[in-house]
């Protein structure tokens, strides 16, 4: 079984980390691949699967480390997004804790794949991780939809020169015995007691301290007569689903950090989107962020 830890670490601060994603309209899935060059259409190295379930409440995305196997049970279950019935909010689940001290929505049973693999101490489950809302686009059908996302997991200081967030790249080694599918964590001893202070909670409830990201404000566009995002070539497909999203700045003064795009999602093709992102977010949590965008919301359009 292939080692992942790479879906979960934070992408680069100096740049967008380019990927795409594969939507299956049949079998309702899709899966994220790493771009390995510039070309919108190439295939590129997989990363993250995703399968939509309708629940008579709620639906639900499974996202797995697996193509072929995208089932909660599987220990490649790498976490899950649930929407509220009108598709307007939405939660991410960590299938494994995002920071020491992390707590489940509920009790958990212990998944044991393989014996010999599987550690009794480390707890398996849903973690909250994120917070996504949706609101009324007052632009109408012209503009994108605005989006908030709280990021339970990550400090708003992320963002800050030498800012720190949680990273999910140390695996756990007990005797000879070696857990893959088992996400460690590991922070800086100067930023563990804020990252551990974050706590799971209610829907879209904001937490202090945590970093919220907003879309971007489009621009008119005089020629087109319409609203418009530069997108720097990465989309070229006008949909609703297309969005920017930076640091909010509404509680403090705007910083250079401010402008830069943390995650970019926009349509290239009838079931192809480009998906690039950066620090401090993991490709987990983006393509998380991203599923969001494909559900249908009657209420904000």
């Amino acid at each position: 079984m292939e080692l992942h830890f790479w879906e979960f670490k934070p992408g680069p601060r100096e740049q967008l980390l380019q990927c795409f994603i594969k939507r299956c309209r049949s079998a309702q899935t899709y899966r994220l691949y790493l771009s390995l060059n510039n070309a919108l259409t190439e295939d590129g190295k997989f990363l993250l699967a995703a399968r939509k379930c309708r629940r008579p409440t709620c639906t639900d995305y499974i996202i797995s480390l697996d193509t072929d196997d995208m089932s909660k049970g599987s220990n490649t279950y790498a976490g899950k997004l649930r929407s509220n019935f009108l598709g307007t909010k939405f939660t991410v689940f960590d299938g494994q804790p995002p920071h020491a001290g992390a707590k489940m929505t509920k009790s958990y049973s212990s998944r044991l794949v393989n014996l010999k693999q599987v550690s009794p101490r480390v707890p398996t489950g849903n973690y909250p991780v994120a917070n996504i809302s949706y609101e009324l686009n007052v632009l109408g059908s012209r503009g994108p939809r605005r989006m908030h996302c709280i990021m339970d997991a990550i400090p708003a200081a992320a963002i800050e020169p030498g800012g720190v967030a949680p990273t999910q790249t140390e695996f756990y080694h007990h005797s000879a015995d070696f857990f893959p599918s088992l996400l460690f964590f590991r922070s800086k001893s100067n930023h563990v007691e804020r990252v551990e202070s974050f706590q799971s909670g209610p829907l879209c409830s904001q937490r202090e301290g945590a970093l919220v990201l907003r879309n971007k404000a489009p621009r008119w566009h005089e020629q087109l007569q319409c609203w418009c995002l530069n997108f720097h070539g990465r989309v070229t497909v006008a949909s609703v689903k297309n969005f920017q999203l930076v640091a909010s700045q509404e509680n403090g003064p705007a910083r250079p950090e401010h402008e830069n795009i943390i995650l970019q999602f926009g349509k290239v093709g009838k079931d192809l989107f480009t998906m690039d992102y950066r620090y401090p977010i993991s490709a987990f949590q983006a393509f998380a962020i991203c599923l969001s965008s494909f559900d249908t919301k009657i209420a904000c359009e």
